[in-house]
C-alpha cells in the first residue's frame, strides 16, 4: 500500500500514511474542507443544519 499523500510506501506506525507529516497533511485537508461529500440538494443542507441545531454534538 502506498501513502495517499506522497505515494511512498506506507509505514505501519502511520498506516495508511508513510509518516506523521503526511498524516497531518491529510488531517489539515479534512479540517480545511478540501474533502467534502456533495449534497444532493440544498434541502439536504438545511435538514442537516436543523438536525444539528436540535441535537448538538456532545463534547468529549
Amino acid at each position: 500500500m502506498s501513502c495517499p499523500i506522497c505515494k511512498k510506501p506506507a509505514d505501519p506506525a502511520y498506516r495508511p500514511f508513510c509518516s506523521r507529516r503526511c498524516a497531518d497533511v491529510d488531517l489539515g485537508r479534512w479540517l480545511g474542507g478540501r474533502y467534502a461529500i456533495p449534497a444532493d440538494s440544498p434541502e439536504d443542507l438545511e435538514e442537516a443544519a436543523d438536525e444539528l441545531s436540535r441535537n448538538p454534538p456532545k463534547p468529549h
